[in-house]
Parts: structure tokens; C-alpha cells; sequence
């Protein structure tokens, strides 16, 4: 077909040489075959990434962020190998709280079975031990993205309950836990790998962490859809942590934030630097914007802060245990 001559036309000379005598093949749908069975990834999905690196966006970027539409297309089978793999090996799911409107994100290792949680909320803890018993999980962090204002983690009361399971915090939050995280830091279960990247603003503590492998971030308060947390005289230093740990990776992440108001699940790093009507604007006009809108006072602030940083333990949680 007219798209598979356009993608072995494509395909650089050393990588043709890859796939057993595919430079001798009459039939282009053949090679292409045959490049599909090397890279263990269906012919379809190769078709398609040539077709897109052939003819690019509208807005004048590429659908592959490479430097050619060859290299593009074996950087891009070689990515679908890779996520396969890892898409059979890991679980991911994403819960949420309807009282604080708040994500909860469990990763796991299928083959070791080890998991862990981005942002539990004490409420949900119950629903987040019984998902974790029916899938067989043992879970090894409860994890923060940063002293929330506005729930109490649950992070406490899972170790209590699981054993096992050790909390994890950024140092620079000033909370208790088991483990704390400093920037570039790498932690995680099993095959599941995040890396710990510094974005306060927010507040002073938070982070996000980033599974490369699956091309997503769990941005906490610091991104949100469409959107950013509340900066409280931060505003410059969340701008610029935002921008240069989370808007900076390529394009195609999926960002998974710990609030969205909106019905909203998921973002990518494209639709937040094209979208959002805050940092997409200067960083004067994004300080102006976050000065301009009078937020109150966190209903919660008071006991959740207190309460999260000894990991949701104290007095001011007993009574919603």
C-alpha cells in the first residue's frame, strides 16, 4: 500500500539490515512485516507512525519529538516494544475521593507483587486495603507528593494496618516518615521506577514523580489540568518549577495531578503547554493572575497540615479514624 512504500522509504539502511533479508523482499507490506516482527510491536502501530511522521502536526511540530522521520520511527518502534513489555508487567490505577476531590494513584509490579500509593486519603484507606487484598498486592510505600492543606493522608493508618508498608515524603516537606526524597532521587516497587523532581511552590515540599517507563507523571498540587495549585506568595518559584521539571518532558507524558475539580482524569505535557491558561502566559502575567484571585481560607489547613506532618497520626486525625 501507498503508506507502507512511504514507511520502508523511511526506515534507515542499518535497520532494514536488522530484519533478514527484507532488503530483497518485492513486497513493501512484507518488509514491513517482517521490521513489525523485530520490533515485537504489530504492523498497524508502525504503519501509523510512519504515516504521522511523514506528514506533521498542523502547528507545525512533530507527532515524534526526533530529529528525523527515519530516526523517529525506529525511536518510536523501539518505544512501543519497551511499553508493551512494561504495560504487561505493571498495574496502574487511578481512585478518587469525592470529599477533597483527590486522586489516589496504586502502581504494583505484576510479577513481584509489590505496590505502592500516591496520595491516600484517611477516608479512603478501607477501599485502598481491600483493593490491594483482592489483587493479591503487598503494599511497600503509601507515598506523598506533599503536606496536603486540604485531607488528611492515609499514609498512617495503612502502615498500620498492611505491614510492611513505610511512608514517603519529599525531605524538604519537614513531615515525618519512613523514607524522605531528595531531588533526583529514584525509589519505587519491583520494575516500577519514579523519579523524585523538586516542584514546590505550592508548597516548600513538593515533588513529582515521574515513571519514564510509562511515560507519565504524578504532578501532586503543583500542575493541575488546565490549571496550578494555590501559591500563597510562591508564585515565581512554582512558575519556574512547574516549567523546568514537569512542562520540560517531552510532550507525549501523561500528567496525573492529586485534584481536579472539572471530571478531568489525565493531561500531557502538549495540552498544558498549549492550554493552560496560566502557564502558558509570562511569568509576570502568571504572578499578576494568581495575585488577582482572593482564594480563601483552607477549610481543612488547620487539622490537615498539623495532622500530615506526623503522616496523618495525630489528635486531629483520631476522630475521623
Amino acid at each position: 500500500s501507498e503508506r507502507s512504500v512511504t514507511f520502508w522509504a523511511c526506515v534507515p539502511p542499518v535497520w532494514r539490515k536488522k530484519c533478514a533479508g527484507v532488503l530483497f523482499q518485492k513486497s513493501a507490506e512484507a518488509a514491513v512485516k517482517k521490521t513489525s516482527m523485530s520490533f515485537k510491536c504489530s504492523t498497524k502501530e508502525l504503519l501509523r507512525a510512519a504515516w504521522h511522521s511523514r506528514f506533521p502536526r498542523p502547528n507545525g511540530g512533530s507527532h515524534l519529538r526526533a530529529g528525523s522521520p527515519a530516526t523517529g520511527i525506529v525511536r518510536f518502534a523501539r518505544l512501543l516494544s519497551a511499553d508493551t513489555k512494561a504495560k504487561n508487567d505493571v498495574l496502574f490505577r487511578q481512585l478518587f475521593d469525592e470529599k477533597s476531590w483527590t486522586y489516589t494513584y496504586l502502581l504494583a509490579d505484576l510479577n513481584s507483587k509489590e505496590a505502592l500509593l500516591i496520595d491516600p486519603v484517611l477516608e479512603q484507606v478501607e477501599r485502598d486495603v481491600k483493593l490491594i487484598n483482592e489483587l493479591d498486592l503487598r503494599l511497600v510505600y503509601a507515598v506523598n507528593t506533599h503536606a496536603h492543606a486540604d485531607h488528611i493522608t492515609g499514609s498512617g493508618k495503612l502502615k498500620g494496618i498492611l505491614k510492611g508498608c513505610r511512608s514517603v515524603i519529599a525531605a524538604a516537606s519537614k513531615a515525618r516518615a519512613d523514607k524522605h526524597l531528595n531531588p533526583g532521587d529514584v525509589f519505587g516497587v519491583g520494575c516500577v521506577k519514579l523519579e523524585a523532581r523538586a516542584t514546590p511552590g505550592h508548597t516548600n515540599g513538593c515533588m513529582t514523580y515521574v515513571w519514564h517507563d510509562l511515560r507519565k507523571a504524578f504532578t501532586g498540587d503543583a500542575l493541575l489540568i488546565r490549571g496550578c495549585g494555590r501559591t500563597d506568595f510562591q508564585q515565581e518559584l512554582l512558575y519556574d518549577s512547574v516549567h523546568s521539571q514537569i512542562l520540560s518532558l517531552p510532550e507525549d507524558y501523561n500528567l496525573y495531578p492529586a485534584h481536579d475539580y472539572k471530571g478531568l482524569t489525565t493531561t500531557t505535557v502538549w495540552e498544558e503547554l498549549k492550554y493552560n491558561p496560566r502557564l502558558t502566559k509570562s511569568k509576570a502575567e502568571f504572578v499578576d493572575i494568581m495575585n488577582s484571585l482572593n482564594l480563601d481560607y483552607p477549610k481543612m489547613i488547620d487539622k490537615a497540615v498539623p495532622a500530615n506532618l506526623v503522616c496523618g497520626l495525630d489528635d486531629s486525625a483520631a476522630s475521623v479514624r
